[in-house]
């Protein structure tokens, strides 16, 4: 043996490694490839959960939405109810301001009519009574023309010149 190779031993050595490599085969691979499918099936699982958690939540949040919308139609249709009752209202209540003040005019109106009419009665009253007094004082003075007596009244108290 020129380079001290033993074939032998290189033989012995070949079969430990197939030994080694068969042992370890049995005892590693298959466990380990075993554990990695089971690993890999779960994370699948947990996908299509997740899947079917996203689906679930998009068939939830469009259930929302059109719950949503139908509140919102609701709300509106709510709103325009209640703006127009308010409107209804807010008409009835100025018709009967309108009434209330043309009734408030209407005796406003009749009240200064009524006290135009009593200080006209009252005026007349006092002119009667201030023209009965002038005659009084006219017909009591005696020797004088009542309407010379008049004018010299009238005139401030100077004699007219008829007199």
């Amino acid at each position: 043996m020129p380079l001290n190779i033993d074939w032998q031993q290189i033989l012995l050595h070949w079969m430990n490694l197939a030994i080694l490599a068969g042992g370890l085969y049995f005892l590693f691979y298959k466990p380990v490839r075993q554990f990695m499918e089971k690993r890999e099936a779960h994370y699948q699982q947990l996908d299509r959960q997740a899947e079917e958690k996203l689906e679930q939540a998009g068939q939830m949040k469009a259930a929302a939405e059109a719950k949503l919308a139908a509140v919102e139609d609701e709300a509106h249709e709510v709103r325009a109810k209640a703006q127009a009752a308010a409107q209804q209202a807010a008409g009835a209540q100025l018709e009967q301001a309108g009434k209330q003040a043309k009734q408030i005019v209407d005796k406003a109106r009749a009240e200064a009519e009524q006290h135009r009419e009593r200080a006209l009665r009252e005026s007349q009253r006092e002119l009667r009574e201030l023209a009965a007094q002038a005659a009084r004082k006219l017909a009591s003075t005696p020797g004088t023309d009542p309407f010379d007596y008049f004018l010299d009244l009238t005139e401030g108290g100077e004699k007219h010149e008829g007199s």
